[in-house]
């Protein structure tokens, strides 16, 4: 019988083809995990021509690329919106040190972050200012904090809502210390509704945008403009992060209509169809936004200055992928499921072009289905898929997986190829 020892391949000659490896994580960290994958092979665990794949599977840290082909422009789990090059390039700039709080003429100390404050300013010109912290919920419990205390905030209870893994709209507000003043019923509020519940003792009224679901039927809700007047600050959050209205999702509220509406502050996530960095977005009357600015809850929700550096070149750079994706035109969108399953097809594979309806997700435009193109395999192909060496993740429907083209860049479509064809 053969001595697995013998079998095991050389470090210095693993070492050789793993150069790439060596520069991200240093020599010391390769070989130990050459090491241990050698070790596998002496116990007959995996083979010998597996001890680079696993060495390099052992060397992975943080979250892994992946191309999101599921038809959610905007999936959570996968890290909602990819970046722009723009920001990624951005990111990249002030990985060093940064004038992020320096006034470089001056030599004097500045207002953090006041170029990307411009830059969202600039993109919603009806906001007097703007301030920005980590997320759309610590955006709204800065506003709970400040503006409320121990007061109450009124708010519909048909827009109590949950906001995804279990967290809770009332249960985030409430601890802060704020009262909730629920009003109307879960599917109709009238105006009478919130001037009943106003008081000397109330902090603000908040309108939510409902996330994740629809309520149709026997309904309503006043518009921003019915409780603009109630002599308390309105507070908006959109979430979804429109800053502007757009063609293509004419009934999700974007901030700039909200604040042209009357409300005196709208919150949203950055990280949405804004197409940015996770980041709360804050816009509306310049002395709430000082209030909030000053209040010491707000350090504590401070946002970095990678953040700040993406999200400036986001609202300042071209198109975000998910802006284009949510404008992709339907019959481009064809010809690349075509030439992808002719190309699998030609290699042997079952893969067929199919139409299909992708969603925005995250929360925004619920309901709304948007006419894609995808790449339908046997269901068989998802798992591999999935754990592969670029994790290409899909949807199963009826008994396929589909590649869902609108959320899959157009420069992914050749990794995609490859992606498949690697499946054994």
């Amino acid at each position: 019988m053969t001595d697995p020892r013998r079998q095991v391949p050389r470090t210095d000659a693993v070492l050789s083809a793993m150069t790439t490896e060596v520069d991200a994580h240093g020599r010391d960290a390769v070989k130990a995990a050459i090491h241990s994958a050698q070790d596998q092979v002496r116990a007959g665990i995996i083979d010998p021509n597996q001890v680079i794949s696993h060495a390099r599977a052992a060397l992975r840290t943080g979250p892994r690329p992946v191309i999101n082909a599921t038809g959610v422009l905007v999936h959570t789990n996968l890290g909602r919106a990819p970046l722009s090059t723009a920001a990624r390039t951005a990111i990249q700039a002030a990985a060093g040190t940064t004038d992020v709080e320096f006034d470089l003429a001056t030599g004097a100390r500045r207002q953090r972050g006041r170029s990307t404050m411009d830059a969202l300013r600039a993109a919603v010109p009806a906001a007097d200012d703007a301030h920005v912290v980590n997320n759309n919920a610590a955006a709204l419990l800065l506003c709970a904090i400040v503006l409320a205390g121990s007061r109450d905030i009124v708010v519909s209870r048909g827009e109590l809502v949950e906001i995804g893994d279990g967290f809770r709209i009332p249960d985030l507000l409430r601890s802060t210390g704020a009262r909730l003043r629920g009003v109307g019923t879960t599917n109709r509020t009238t105006v009478r509704d919130y001037t009943d519940a106003i008081s000397s003792d109330t902090g603000f009224v908040l309108k939510v945008h409902p996330s994740n679901f629809v309520v149709s039927g026997f309904t309503s809700t006043p518009e921003v403009a019915d409780l603009a007047g109630l002599g308390v600050p309105l507070v908006v959050d959109i979430g979804s992060g429109l800053l502007a209205p757009h063609p293509t999702l004419p009934d999700e509220p974007d901030v700039a209509t909200m604040l042209r509406a009357g409300a005196s502050l709208v919150t949203a996530s950055a990280d949405k169809l804004l197409g940015g960095p996770q980041a709360g977005l804050l816009l509306g009357a310049a002395a709430l936004i000082e209030r909030l600015r000053r209040h010491p809850a707000a350090r504590a929700m401070r946002v970095d200055k990678l953040t700040l550096a993406a999200l400036e070149a986001t609202l300042r750079g071209p198109r975000p992928p998910v802006v284009s994706a949510l404008e992709a035109d339907l019959t481009e969108l064809g010809s690349r499921a075509d030439r992808l399953a002719a190309a699998l097809s030609e290699r042997g594979i079952d893969a067929v072009a199919v139409s299909s309806l992708a969603v925005v997700g995250g929360g925004g435009a619920p309901g709304v289905e948007l006419p894609s193109a995808a790449v339908s395999l046997p269901e068989s192909y998802a798992q591999p898929l999935r754990v592969g060496v670029t994790p290409v993740v899909g949807r199963i429907e009826q008994g396929r997986c589909l590649l869902d083209l609108r959320s899959v860049m157009e420069s992914d479509d050749d990794a995609i190829l490859n992606a498949v064809l690697s499946v054994d």
